[in-house]
């Protein structure tokens, strides 16, 4: 018990002492105190706790008795395997930012990319050979492929052609990076780029269907002008968001609940459903309508609430980070949608569930009869758009006969906060709601940023949050989820 409170203690002294960390767990000195003689956190105590620590660069196991800096030990090392494809010149890029980040680059390059960037730029960026060629005398008497294969802590194919995908999902092994593929044991992570067509051709979507059941990581392409000249998914996603991906997957994995004589439940056996995101509803194949909402929050809560022991449900609209994890092997399920009518019919579909959670920013209305062709400029002038309300997630699951036990909505208010968002709590007759002012500017920007500031409203009144991280306000919300759940 005393290596459980020396190790909860040197983390309180790394956050500043009791007092700051009874204001961050929200908790009395007894409590607290409690913790230590009981050699056990909540669960949800203690994801705060390793959030906030992860936040200063530390990583807390109060199971394993470890209290350790995420940085140290041996430098991880990547295996970057660049394809063909135009999006070949971002790899240069992306290399130079994973290795200000700490991490060891190795590269290996297809025979296509080679058409669009050469081995000695990628050498000269990264300070080590570059690998080519599978019967390589030299390269395989100085590394083998099979050493290359394994040398490594994550192999990262970026980009990821139509072509080589469809290499992975059929098992191929005619060059060196297709061959490293399958004589790999670590992680594999893809960050496709290409056509737009390409990437929503069935053929593609089925090998990508393969290759996640095979526990190949995505990093889906972005929406944008791509190369060819045309508009849509295909744009290979910003270094930033692969970088994200990879610290998620390379971190220490998180350590489950403690247990003691007396468990903690947190949320084990809980199902809860999350929604994040926008929605985009179509006016033709080209335009649509949506909102700025970058999922950063909603993402955050189902992580936070997997975290915490449940099966979570989160039901996404289009964003460009990547889908959140949980603590176990199954992880969090994430279904992707594109309209509030596919989002609605995903929420529906996921119940029953325990709690319901919707932090998505479903767009109200949609357009009737949106055009199959691109709408042109004519001289009969601006064409009119007809629209007809989008279904009420929201409401529908307050009041659905499989209702959640406790159902929480978001409410993004530029004007009367409090006012408006316990109005919509009760308009929609959900239990919570978590009011924030959207429309600022700098530090009172919401949309996309990593920072929020929120008022929780229920039936009693309001209490307002001050400004945090995203993760931040998820943990501190999952907190009293449980809570909810567990007080007698």
């Amino acid at each position: 018990m005393s290596d459980f409170k020396t190790i909860l203690d040197a983390a309180i002294q790394q956050l500043g002492g009791n007092e700051t960390v009874q204001k961050l767990l929200g908790v009395g000195a007894s409590a607290l105190s409690n913790y230590r003689q009981r050699g056990q956190l909540p669960a949800a105590k203690q994801a705060i706790l390793e959030a906030e620590l992860a936040q200063q660069g530390w990583y807390l196991d109060l199971e394993g008795l470890q209290f350790t800096p995420l940085n140290s030990g041996q430098q991880r090392r990547v295996l970057l395997l660049i394809t063909g494809g135009i999006a070949a010149y971002k790899a240069l890029e992306l290399a130079r930012r994973l290795m200000d980040k700490g991490y060891q680059i190795r590269g290996v390059m297809t025979k296509s990319a080679m058409e669009f960037i050469t081995p000695l730029s990628l050498s000269a960026l990264t300070g080590e050979k570059v690998f080519t060629e599978l019967f390589s005398l030299t390269d395989e008497a100085e590394m083998g492929h099979i050493r290359l294969a394994r040398d490594a802590d994550i192999v990262l194919v970026a980009p990821a052609t139509a072509n080589f995908l469809a290499k992975m999902a059929h098992g191929l092994a005619d060059d060196l990076a297709s061959t490293i593929c399958l004589a790999t044991d670590c992680p594999v992570m893809i960050a496709p780029a290409m056509n737009p067509n390409m990437w929503a051709h069935p053929a593609t979507q089925a090998n990508l269907a393969t290759l996640k059941q095979r526990g190949v990581a995505l990093i889906a392409p972005e929406d944008g002008d791509t190369a060819c000249g045309e508009i849509g998914t295909g744009r290979l996603a910003e270094p930033a968001v692969i970088i994200a991906a990879i610290d998620r997957l390379l971190a220490p994995q998180q350590a489950p609940p403690l247990l003691s004589e007396a468990p903690v439940k947190g949320l084990i056996g809980r199902h809860i459903l999350v929604t994040s995101g926008p929605t985009y509803e179509p006016i033709d194949p080209v335009r649509y309508i949506a909102n700025h909402s970058s999922g950063k929050q909603g993402h955050a809560l189902a992580e936070a609430c997997a975290k915490a022991g449940a099966k979570v449900t989160l039901v996404s609209g289009p964003v460009h980070i990547p889908d959140p994890e949980g603590p176990d092997t199954e992880g969090v399920k994430t279904i992707h949608v594109t309209t509030a009518q596919e989002m609605y019919d995903a929420c529906i579909t996921a119940l029953p569930a325990d709690c319901a959670i919707c932090a998505a920013a479903v767009a109200d209305w949609q357009v009737v009869n949106h055009g199959t062709q691109k709408m042109k400029k004519t001289k009969t002038g601006i064409p009119k758009l007809e629209l007809a309300e989008n279904p009420d997630i929201l409401a529908s699951l307050s009041q659905h006969a499989a209702r959640p036990d406790l159902v929480i909505g978001f409410a993004a208010e530029t004007e009367n906060l409090h006012l408006n968002a316990q109005a919509k709590r009760q308009r929609k007759k959900c239990d919570w709601i978590i009011a924030n002012a959207v429309g600022g500017s700098g530090e009172d920007a919401v949309f996309g940023q990593d920072n929020n500031r929120v008022t929780l409203i229920d039936a009693h009144g309001h209490e307002d949050w001050q400004q945090t991280s995203k993760a931040k306000i998820a943990a501190k919300l999952v907190a009293r989820i449980e809570r909810w759940f567990n007080e007698d």
